[in-house]
């Protein structure tokens, strides 16, 4: 079973010509990547702004804003429109649920049946209510009571045909579809150094998400509402500027100092204090309650806000840790002269890179 694919019950099985697309409440992202002989290349990318409130918490509002905004990035994808129709979506993070779970040992085939009970008694919604998907784990998660690790996701079957219905609409396929940090895992980490323990942080327009992985596997996930959002709204207020000026100014010139009185770091070092305490929170989580792993080797930062000047720094310091900004690339054959769009806006395509790498390889988790 390939891990997670919340469609399972009726997936298309689909490979090479896939969109990735990576639908968020501001923005959507889009790109097909194709194989030439044994390396992995962008065909074509693209995207486009979506009408505020267009999509509010991970919910479709206003659904003719939402198609318009995804035929308008396909066909404005550089170097050219995208002509295929197949897509991979990601579903919101807040919408889905997923779960390490331990049950006794048993055959293979005898899991389905205790994985249904599982997703009962875990999962705030009935069976027959929701997508699931589930993989068993390796030894990397072996239990000393005897018992085995399972990986489960399931999402709202509402959610996924509320999706499903747009992308309809849009003229697209919907083949399959992902939730969002684990599509993020799978375009970050790379693929040849799995045996590490990594926390990605993602700091989005609306809130901000952490995933632990082990060995590439996702194993832990959570979301708050702290946001890159959050940090434009306090500097637009402290300087009293427009959002899309504080914006730039965000991006431009960050965080601000802190030995230089500045007003703009005084203002969003609470926020940023809050982050802090939340990052450390979910580490101390994971290593006092999971142990999967007996420490955590590497921090990735990814997400619009990741592109924040002085953000990596203070969080660095901050944590006491090294922090380094994501690369979606890192498991494509590029070079950063190959591509379309400046490197630090890349960061913000990581999930819609990890959906269309699932279209690439069948096993690529």
């Amino acid at each position: 079973m390939g891990i997670l694919s919340v469609l399972n019950k009726k997936i298309i099985n689909v490979s090479g010509n896939v969109i990735g697309l990576d639908l968020s409440d501001l923005s959507i992202k889009v790109i097909q990547l194709e194989r030439k002989g044994k390396k992995n290349v962008i065909a074509d990318l693209g995207s486009a702004e979506m009408a505020i409130g267009s999509i509010s918490g991970g919910e479709i509002v206003n659904k003719e804003n939402v198609i318009a905004a995804i035929k308008k990035a396909i066909s404005n994808a550089k170097p050219r429109a995208i002509k295929a129709k197949n897509v991979i979506c990601s579903l919101p993070e807040t919408k889905a649920f997923l779960r390490i779970i331990n049950i006794p040992r048993m055959k293979e085939k005898e899991v389905e049946g205790a994985i249904k009970w599982e997703i009962e008694a875990n999962i705030p919604l009935p069976i027959d209510q929701v997508y699931y998907d589930w993989q068993l784990l390796d030894k990397n998660f072996s239990r000393e009571d005897g018992n085995m690790s399972v990986l489960i996701v399931a999402v709202s079957q509402d959610v996924v045909n509320q999706f499903t219905d747009i992308i309809e609409q849009a003229g697209l396929t919907a083949a399959n579809m992902e939730i969002e940090s684990i599509a993020q895992a799978r375009s970050l980490l790379d693929r040849k150094e799995k045996e590490k323990t990594t926390l990605v942080i993602d700091i989005g327009d609306r809130r901000t998400s952490f995933l632990i992985s082990v060995d590439n596997i996702p194993c832990f996930t959570s979301s708050l509402p702290l946001s890159a959002g959050s940090l434009t709204d306090i500097i637009s207020k402290t300087l009293n500027i427009n959002i899309e000026e504080a914006e730039r100014r965000k991006i431009e010139h960050g965080i601000g100092s802190a030995e230089k009185n500045d007003p703009v770091f005084r203002a969003v070092q609470p926020v940023l204090e809050n982050l802090a305490s939340e990052i450390e929170k979910s580490m101390d989580f994971y290593l006092s309650g999971l142990k999967y792993s007996p420490s955590i080797d590497n921090i990735i930062i990814c997400g619009g806000g990741a592109r924040t000047k002085g953000i990596i720094d203070y969080l660095s310091k901050r944590l006491n840790k090294e922090i380094t900004l994501g690369n979606p690339w890192v498991n494509l054959d590029i070079k950063d002269d190959a591509l379309t769009i400046k490197k630090d806006e890349s960061i913000q395509y990581s999930t819609a890179v990890g959906l269309a790498l699932k279209g690439l390889y069948e096993n690529f988790y």
